[in-house]
């Protein structure tokens, strides 16, 4: 049965790796930074955060017995396979790789992760919010250290909306209501995209509508709890398909040339985005200089209890296939443990941190962003939003479920389906492959 389960949720293995971990005393030839004292043990990680080479300095700098071997294994997908395929292999995997949360449950079912609570997890787990922890843990299961997290809020042109006189949207309902406006007001462009590829990001629309999609433990690895089409995903769903049907906004795939290109050019006056956004969009080479952008809190459903949501993070996590995971375990533990680190990985790789001792600092609270005209957004938006977020639960095969999303909602966008029937068949389309996979539904 277990094998059966480790095939199907599996990510897919298409190409071989070449890296090996490190081991202690000896240089490692694919190292990417300097190796500041060759006796102590070296730990090898896998990881391709913008700037990552100065907090590896500084991590190797303070520390005499344990030293960071790092390499970029290629960047989400790309690192997924060789890790994949290291699996495969029963070697060549690093001892710490950097994992999205969303993926922990497809490699802790592989066994390919230590459960770091025999390794110290307890004594830093105050240091991180309630949501940021349950997305690192099954059960009583811990297989990843937080890293950075995306807590939504909406960015949005002050400028075309003041063009137009529309007043900036709190609610959904006023969010069609800004939509409609636009459009009545002959703009060129449209209020918003819906992406159906948003993957993670339609998955949290659903959330702040209380969806629970899937009920999993590893500790019961064989059982998985899948409710995908609950009503709150479908009233949500209904919404968006109402505005899509209504030309109020644009359904273009996310993360395209033409996408960036749009979210600068004044096509999307708003972006409801996660705490990366920011970064993401000054880093745009075509951003419009003359635009006027500023942040708020994402619409709520109910203002007077409001749901806070969660788009994409980055983990920390010890391979197996680690010689030494007590050593790899503090690199997991320590690398992003200080403040020093967490400036480089705010200012220089516009990372959201998860680490409270600087996620509640006076420096970060009052940070002011010049791209938003000076506006404190991390007080103003994303601090809140992150305080409130609660964790999320993912499936063993979340990728599975992700495409299949993608799928049933572009058949929406394409008028061959209404939103019900579309998540209706996205419940049976992941029953199916549960079951086939030698899971039991619960």
């Amino acid at each position: 049965m277990k094998s059966k389960l480790l095939a199907g949720a599996a990510v897919t293995a298409v190409a071989a790796v070449a890296l090996t971990g490190c081991s202690g005393g000896e240089p490692e030839a694919s190292c990417t930074n300097k190796i500041v004292n060759a006796e102590a043990t070296q730990v090898s990680v896998w990881a391709w955060y913008p700037a990552f080479e100065e907090v590896v300095d500084l991590f190797n700098e303070s520390h005499d017995d344990v030293q960071i071997c790092w390499t970029n294994a290629g960047q989400g997908n790309d690192e997924y396979t060789k890790f994949s395929t290291a699996i495969e292999a029963g070697s060549g995997a690093p001892d710490v790789i950097m994992l999205e949360s969303e993926v922990l449950s497809s490699f802790s079912i592989r066994d390919a992760l230590v459960d770091l609570t025999e390794h110290g997890a307890d004594e830093v787990a105050a240091d991180y919010t309630e949501g940021a922890w349950k997305d690192v843990s099954s059960g009583d299961a811990v297989y990843a250290i937080p890293v950075d997290g995306g807590p939504m809020g909406m960015l949005y042109r002050q400028d075309i909306l003041d063009q137009y006189g529309i007043a900036v949207p709190t609610t959904w309902d006023e969010f069609a209501a800004a939509a409609q406006a636009l459009k009545d007001a002959g703009a060129p462009g449209v209020l918003a995209d819906f992406p159906t590829n948003g993957r993670a990001y339609n998955q949290a629309l659903f959330a702040q509508a209380g969806s629970v999609p899937f009920e999993y433990d590893n500790a019961k690895p064989t059982e998985i709890g899948i409710d995908v089409n609950d009503q709150g995903s479908k009233d949500v769903l209904a919404y968006w398909e109402g505005l899509v049907d209504g030309g109020l906004v644009a359904t273009d795939d996310a993360f395209t040339a033409d996408y960036n290109t749009k979210l600068v050019d004044g096509s999307y006056a708003i972006y409801v985005a996660a705490a990366w956004g920011p970064g993401y969009l000054g880093g745009l080479s075509d951003a419009d200089a003359d635009a006027v952008w500023k942040a708020a809190p994402v619409p709520q459903w109910d203002p007077a209890n409001p749901v806070q949501i969660n788009w994409g993070g980055s983990t920390f996590a010890v391979t197996s296939q680690s010689k030494n995971p007590e050593a790899a375990a503090v690199v997991a533990k320590e690398v992003f443990g200080t403040e020093e680190a967490w400036k480089i990985g705010i200012e220089e790789a516009a990372l959201f941190p998860l680490w409270k001792p600087i996620l509640d600092s006076d420096y970060f609270r009052d940070l002011e962003y010049p791209f938003f005209g000076g506006q404190q957004i991390n007080k103003d938006v994303f601090l809140p939003a992150a305080s409130g977020y609660t964790g999320f639960t993912f499936s063993p095969f979340q990728n599975y479920a992700y495409d299949q999303l993608t799928e049933q909602q572009f058949a929406m966008v394409q008028g061959e389906k209404d939103s019900a029937t579309a998540l209706d068949d996205l419940q049976a389309s992941l029953e199916k492959y549960a079951t086939e996979q030698g899971f039991t539904l619960k």
